[in-house]
């Protein structure tokens, strides 16, 4: 890689419910101008767009972004599931390192339903069915929803190898309740306690309560990121490095935990 990748601009907006917010192209546009104006940067100065979402049809990233501008960069969309925003600034990253831009803007956005988390397209096989099989010989419960078995399952195990408690877990909650109760744009701003936590409604004997599960929420951010020569030639902020990023996907041993 040819150079660091700074951040010299970010942008949110405040994350609600389903149903509470904005559409989608809304909540992107007013994400990216923010970060635009954070930077101090008009967006004739970004050379790609890479656009994380999950839920939408292709092409939604052009569809947020011509309402910033038309400039005729590249746009590409970011879907990789729990990893789709992250993954978006792993790319515009490095782009930048790489020298193939000198600034690009990562951006990511949702727009959900209501509901637990499942499958959206019904006739084709599931990307999910070699974890499924896998969830299903270790967690068998069908009455627990498949993404909280996925996750808790993961806590599950943590707990059996590690000896991790649910205390620790409700511990964990709290303290990420502390951080939103100061943060103007997060959806849950109320503080718990790790006894309000595991005295929530239990989800999982012994794995999960309520306060635990991560319910669906719509937002969007977005993050200019350029070349410390970039930056200095546009009089930007580049206090902001990203030091190191990883980015791995499952090894044959995720498929024979049974």
């Amino acid at each position: 890689m040819k150079d660091k990748a700074y951040v010299v601009g970010v942008g949110m907006v405040p994350f609600q419910k389903p149903g509470k917010s904005d559409s989608y192209d809304v909540m992107a546009t007013a994400a990216t101008r923010s970060a635009l104006a954070d930077a101090g940067l008009d967006y004739d100065k970004v050379q790609q767009a890479y656009v994380g979402y999950v839920y939408g049809d292709s092409t939604c990233g052009q569809r947020a972004l011509y309402q910033v501008g038309m400039t005729g960069i590249p746009v590409l969309n970011v879907n990789n599931n729990c990893s789709t925003g992250s993954s978006a600034l792993f790319l515009a990253r490095q782009a930048v390192e790489s020298g193939a831009v000198e600034c690009a803007l990562a951006l990511g956005f949702e727009q959900m339903q209501p509901g637990a988390i499942g499958a959206m397209f019904h006739d084709r096989v599931s990307p999910f069915a070699a974890f499924d099989e896998e969830t299903d010989a270790l967690i068998s419960n069908p009455d627990i929803p498949l993404a909280l078995r996925y996750f808790g399952g993961a806590g599950k195990a943590h707990m059996e190898e590690f000896g991790t408690t649910l205390e620790t877990f409700a511990k964990i909650r709290a303290k990420a309740s502390r951080h939103a109760a100061k943060n103007p744009v997060a959806l849950f701003r109320q503080e718990v306690t790790p006894e309000d936590v595991l005295a929530a409604q239990v989800v999982w004997p012994g794995v999960m309560t309520k306060l635990m599960a991560c319910p669906p929420t719509c937002g969007a951010a977005a993050a200019i990121v350029c070349s410390k020569a970039f930056a200095d030639k546009h009089g930007l902020d580049s206090s902001v490095r990203i030091a190191a990023q990883a980015m791995t996907t499952d090894g044959p041993e995720t498929f024979g935990a049974h």
